[in-house]
């Protein structure tokens, strides 16, 4: 009986490879490129399939216990349009930000998110940490100027 439990969890982990990763649509060229490719889905998949299972049986968990600072952050500031809190939100509300940018409407009836949703909102946000951070370097370098010039 605990192994047809697992087995669910199992299905669970390649319909995200399937369906969130897109990985039956890879065309690579070479049996190398495809190894390397399916190896990094496999740990892509993983993060998504634990954050949606630790996000629906412990959703009170402090959000950077799965997201870095710069993620929850830059998530925030992008769905939210203000300042991130001082105090991170809990992981639910996380999950439920992120995988708004990725489509997610969280209407009443909606249910959790799902893996195809917080995928997609996943690679945004890993594209909002980086202007987030490329803005910060500009505005350093525009103090530092102004400091030497000034």
């Amino acid at each position: 009986m605990r192994w047809y439990v697992c087995r669910w969890q199992i299905e669970i982990y390649f319909r995200i490879l399937k369906a969130g990763c897109g990985i039956e649509n890879l065309q690579l060229e070479t049996f190398k490129r495809l190894q390397v490719a399916i190896a990094i889905y496999l740990i892509i998949a993983w993060r998504i399939h634990f954050m949606l299972s630790l996000g629906r049986d412990c959703p009170d968990l402090p959000c950077e216990t799965l997201f870095d600072r710069q993620e929850w952050q830059a998530a925030w500031i992008v769905s939210k349009r203000t300042e991130p809190p001082a105090e991170q939100p809990k992981l639910q509300e996380m999950i439920r930000i992120i995988a708004s940018l990725g489509g997610f409407l969280g209407r009443k009836g909606d249910g959790e998110p799902g893996p195809q949703t917080l995928w997609i909102g996943l690679d945004m946000v890993r594209h909002f940490v980086t202007a987030l951070a490329a803005q910060a370097d500009i505005s350093k370098r525009g103090k530092r100027r102004r400091r030497t010039y000034g």
